[in-house]
């Protein structure tokens, strides 16, 4: 998952330079619409865990199940957000569990108090 997280933060900083019009603009939309009040930033982080296991992104996972943390949520509300993919989902998104898992043991290990 390390590696994947790597590849991410690498491709952005390249994208970021080379088409920053296209990547602003991402940007200013993802920042306007997870600054919207209706549900917290735990909630939005953990229907966003559900999308990426369901589109089967495992950058996506692991940068999500690190703004879940961060945001507060807890290791079982992270496997129930991942779950609810499987059950919309099926099988190929329960294969997702795998970085899902990855992710979590990266940032909040299993031994830890689910605190972020």
């Amino acid at each position: 998952m390390q590696e994947k997280m790597k590849q991410m933060h690498e491709a952005m900083a390249y994208l970021r330079k080379k088409y920053p019009t296209q990547t602003q603009a991402f940007s200013q939309f993802y920042q306007k619409t997870e600054g919207t009040p209706a549900l917290s930033k735990r909630e939005k982080e953990l229907i966003n865990v559900g999308l990426a296991v369901a589109t089967q992104c495992e950058w996506c996972i692991g940068s999500h199940v690190r703004s879940a943390v961060r945001a507060g949520a807890t290791r079982d509300e992270i496997v129930e957000a991942g779950f609810m993919a499987v059950i919309m989902h099926g099988g190929p998104a329960l294969m997702y569990m795998t970085p899902l898992v990855q992710a979590l043991d990266l940032y909040l290990p299993e031994d830890s108090d689910d605190s972020p």
